[in-house]
């Protein structure tokens, strides 16, 4: 038997071997090529200027002020000239009588909001999707909207008026149908419900807008070949409209999860009175009054960040979850 002979590597393969490097793009070339780009694209580039320089100017760059969570800050000193102080901030928050009231009333005001909230605008995009185009359709959605359009303060006075015990509408009208009426705004019990109502009655229409603009892509040969197979228009809307706007679906939940902390202080704080605090005080509106009212900065700066950072923190998680189903943001 003959030795087999290994076959001898050609010069060009021998030098790409030793030397790995000569085949992947030079940094040189790398910025060569984003400068094309850009100049290629200008105008695009153009456009987002000013969201990014938004972004920059009032998002990024205040993240410097981020350190006072860890010092004592005092105005007269700096932020640099500030003392160090660690997480004794943090700590005093976590071991404080309020903690857990705070963060039940976050995450319970959060979740009662996703699941009611949630689901309605999805219901309601499919149901005006099943509708023909008229002016029924039109005064429907005319009418669902138009909550969206009104400001936080003339919510809560619509509320604050609709709900008074002395003189609400919503009041003597269930008085007059025999039903007893609770004090809303006054019991704690009652606080997160009227705050959630309010808001689905406000939001719901307006959050239609993105699901019905994802089923309009939805290809009409479908709703044809199920027709002729014999499938009910429920039918229809469980097998094609539903499963085209999962991925939409996903990425709203995604985003909702990640604000879940985040609830907007501005009308709890135009609800809330002292009878109602022991539901009503959530994170967002104590970092207001121990920042602004009790002008403690450094403290609010400081719970203020671990909001932020329980935020992020479902957000990734949820959005590792989502990933597996190919439905992520990145």
């Amino acid at each position: 038997m003959k030795a087999s002979v290994p076959a001898q590597a050609s010069p060009e393969s021998a030098t790409t071997r030793s030397h790995p490097k000569r085949n992947s793009p030079q940094p040189g070339r790398k910025r060569n090529q984003w400068r094309r780009r850009i100049m290629h694209n200008w105008e695009l580039y153009l456009f987002i200027a000013p969201c990014l320089l938004y972004f920059f100017v009032f998002h990024y760059l205040p993240m410097y002020g981020i350190q006072i969570a860890f010092k004592n800050f005092l105005p007269t000193k700096g932020i640099t000239g500030s003392e160090w102080i660690g997480f004794d901030h943090f700590e005093r928050f976590f071991n404080s009588y309020y903690f857990w009231d705070l963060l039940w009333n976050t995450f319970s005001i959060s979740l009662y909001e996703l699941a009611v909230g949630f689901p309605l605008p999805i219901i309601l995009a499919l149901a005006f999707n099943e509708v023909k185009d008229g002016l029924f359709k039109r005064g429907v959605q005319t009418v669902t909207y138009a909550p969206h359009f009104i400001s936080l303060v003339v919510m809560a006075g619509m509320i604050i008026t609709f709900l008074s015990p002395s003189s609400g509408i919503l009041i003597r009208m269930l008085e007059g149908i025999g039903i007893d009426t609770p004090a809303f705004l006054e019991d704690p019990r009652w606080f997160k419900t009227v705050y959630v109502v309010s808001g689905v009655w406000q939001s719901t229409g307006w959050g239609t807008i993105i699901y019905l603009a994802a089923l309009a892509g939805v290809d009409p040969q479908l709703h044809e070949a199920a027709i002729v197979d014999g499938a009910s228009r429920l039918r229809r809307v469980l097998h094609i409209n539903l499963p085209t706007i999962v991925p939409t679906i996903s990425i709203l939940l995604i985003l909702n999860v990640g604000n879940m902390l985040s609830v907007g202080y501005e009308k709890i704080l135009l609800l809330q009175n002292s009878l109602n605090m022991e539901s009503s005080d959530v994170i967002a509106t104590f970092v207001y009054r121990t920042g602004l009212v009790n002008n403690q900065l450094s403290f609010s700066t400081a719970v203020g960040l671990f909001n932020s950072v329980i935020n992020a923190i479902l957000l990734v998680t949820l959005n590792r979850i989502a990933k597996r189903t190919g439905n992520s943001l990145w």
